[in-house]
């Protein structure tokens, strides 16, 4: 692993060039939790919550959008944000800027990460060119699938665990 962890390259790739923001979740919280004692716990889910935020601005719930957008700035730390080559300020006023715009009604806009540090950039843009996408690309506003991915996500998995759970929690009382 470099400077910076694979799965942060892989969200910031996500929020700015595919604007999967489901994906961008999914990518950081696994990481998140496998590596719980890194001392980037809060920035990391600050991170997530900014994603979360942005897939439910763009999806039409307000509500949810400004609850995570609030989270979000409240665990945020400028000095680790700085660490991962992010510009603090910009990242802050950008979230205000949206959460007040979700609660006036305002229509969506993409959220845009600014980097500062130039490898960061590099290793983000060569991710992109390897993937077929282009960094800084519009939400696609017609893309359904993008828009409600966590309605078509399988979550098999996910209802046998709670199930297994349950059934345990029944034999143990």
């Amino acid at each position: 692993m470099g400077k910076y962890p694979d799965a942060y390259i892989a969200y910031l790739v996500e929020f700015h060039a595919t604007r999967d923001y489901f994906e961008c979740h999914e990518l950081l919280e696994e990481y998140w939790k496998a590596h719980p004692d890194d001392g980037m716990g809060d920035t990391w889910v600050g991170l997530i919550q900014i994603a979360v935020g942005q897939y439910h601005e763009r999806r039409g719930n307000r509500r949810g959008a400004a609850k995570m957008y609030e989270s979000a700035d409240g665990k945020l730390a400028d000095e680790q944000l700085v660490q991962l080559g992010m510009d603090a300020r910009s990242l802050r006023v950008q979230l205000e800027e949206r959460r007040k715009a979700v609660e006036a009604g305002t229509p969506f806009k993409d959220i845009e990460i600014k980097l500062t540090d130039e490898e960061l950039l590099r290793l983000c843009m060569q991710a992109c060119e390897a993937g077929g996408y282009s960094w800084g690309t519009a939400s696609p506003a017609e893309n359904q699938a993008l828009i409600h991915r966590h309605l078509l996500r399988d979550r098999t998995m996910v209802v046998a665990a709670r199930e297994e759970a349950l059934l345990k929690k029944r034999t143990n009382t």
